[in-house]
C-alpha cells in the first residue's frame, strides 16, 4: 500500500471521526437543551412557590388586622364591663358573667397569638426552605454545565490524539525514532485522559456532598418543624 493511499485512509478516518465527533456534539446540544428545558420547569415551579408564599403574607396580613379588630372589641366588651359594673353594682351575678366574658375573650386571644406565632414561624421556615432550594438549584445548574463543558472539550481533544495516533502508528514500524515519538505523543493524551479522570471524579464527589449536604438541611428544618409544633401544642 502506497503512501499516498494511506495518507487517503487516514483522512478518510479523520473526517469519520469528526463526523461521530459532530454527532455526539449534537447529541450533547440536546442534552443541554433538555437540562436547560428542567431548568425553567424548575424556575415556574419556583415562581408558584414564590406566589404561594405571597398568598401566604396576604394570609398573615389578614390575620393581623382581624387580631386587632378583635383586641379593638376587646376594648369595647371591657369598657362596657366597667359601666356596667358602675351603674350595676349590687348585681353580683351580672357582674360574675361578664368577668366570665371576659375571661373567655383573653383565653381566645392568646390562643389567636399563640396562633399567629406559630404561622409567622411556619412562613419563617418555608421561606428559609424556598431560598435555600433556590441556591441549591442555581449552583446544580451550573455544575451541570461546567460537567458538560469538561466533557465536551477536555476528553474530546486526548481521545481523538489517541484514536489518529493508534491509526498511523503502523505506517511507522519500520522507523524507530518516529514510532517512538508517536509512541510519547499516546502517553501525553492518555496522560491528560487521566488526569481529567482524576479530577472529573473529585468534582462528582464534591457535588455529592453538596446534594448531602442540602437533603441534611432539608430534614433538619422538618425535624426543628415538628419540635416547635410540639411545643406549641
Amino acid at each position: 500500500m502506497s503512501y499516498s493511499h494511506k495518507t487517503k485512509e487516514f483522512k478518510s478516518t479523520l473526517h469519520q471521526e469528526e463526523a461521530s465527533s459532530a454527532a455526539e456534539l449534537i447529541i450533547a446540544n440536546k442534552e443541554l437543551l433538555f437540562q436547560n428545558q428542567e431548568k425553567e420547569a424548575r424556575a415556574a415551579e419556583l415562581v408558584i412557590a414564590n406566589n404561594e408564599l405571597l398568598f401566604q403574607n396576604k394570609e398573615k396580613e389578614n390575620r393581623v388586622i382581624e387580631l386587632a379588630f378583635q383586641n379593638s372589641e376587646k376594648e369595647k366588651r371591657a369598657a362596657e364591663l366597667v359601666v356596667a359594673n358602675i351603674e350595676l353594682a349590687f348585681q353580683n351575678e351580672e357582674k360574675e358573667k361578664r368577668a366570665a366574658e371576659l375571661i373567655m375573650l383573653n383565653q381566645e386571644l392568646t390562643y389567636q397569638n399563640e396562633v399567629k406565632d406559630q404561622f409567622a414561624f411556619e412562613l419563617k421556615q418555608a421561606y428559609k426552605k424556598i431560598r435555600k432550594a433556590d441556591e441549591y438549584l442555581k449552583e446544580h445548574m451550573k455544575s451541570l454545565e461546567q460537567m458538560t463543558f469538561m466533557t465536551s472539550h477536555r476528553v474530546r481533544k486526548p481521545v481523538a490524539n489517541i484514536i489518529g495516533l493508534t491509526g498511523i502508528i503502523g505506517d511507522f514500524i519500520n522507523s524507530p525514532a518516529q514510532l517512538k515519538r508517536l509512541i510519547n505523543y499516546i502517553k501525553l493524551s492518555a496522560t491528560s485522559l487521566d488526569m481529567f479522570v482524576t479530577e472529573f471524579t473529585l468534582f462528582i464527589g464534591e457535588l455529592e456532598k453538596k446534594g448531602i449536604a442540602a437533603s441534611d438541611f432539608t430534614t433538619q428544618s422538618i425535624t426543628d418543624d415538628r419540635d416547635v409544633n410540639r411545643h406549641i401544642a
